[in-house]
């Protein structure tokens, strides 16, 4: 069995962001799930990953995502896969909170596997940061 990360109760390990947050729900080897949590009248960046697929599954509210420059609106419990190397972004023009189920799938599941074309925060333009070097590092085979 693989060593797995469950869910923790409460408010514990949330990631605060300035659109909003994240909370990791569980982790194993190649995937993880997250529960987002999007602010209303906040975005994430418009951003990309070289080693991850996501797949988003509607809780609450009405985002509007966009994946390779596709507009569309969900409702609770609507689903939208994202392709490794997508552009995408979630956005929450609503006046309700956004929460989103994100699963990723890849070889490599770092927060710093983001490379940010466009950010309502400034962070967009710098290079992502290497894995550290207690992280394995995926092969160049794709």
């Amino acid at each position: 069995m693989s060593a797995m990360r469950s869910s923790r109760g409460g408010a514990a390990g949330f990631e605060i962001r300035p659109w909003g947050g994240f909370q990791t729900i569980e982790e194993g080897r190649g995937y993880k799930v997250k529960r987002l949590f999007v602010r209303p009248g906040q975005r994430l960046s418009l951003q990309r990953h070289r080693f991850r697929a996501e797949h988003w599954v509607v809780v609450t509210g009405s985002p509007r995502v966009i994946i390779s420059g596709r507009p569309k609106r969900l409702k609770a419990r609507g689903s939208v896969d994202v392709p490794r190397g997508a552009w995408h972004r979630i956005e929450n023009p609503g006046r309700a909170p956004v929460v989103l189920i994100e699963v990723q799938h890849g070889p490599y599941l770092g927060e710093d596997d983001i490379i940010r074309r466009q950010d309502d925060y400034g962070r967009a333009g710098t290079a992502p940061a290497k894995p550290n070097s207690k992280t394995k590092t995926p092969s160049k085979k794709r």
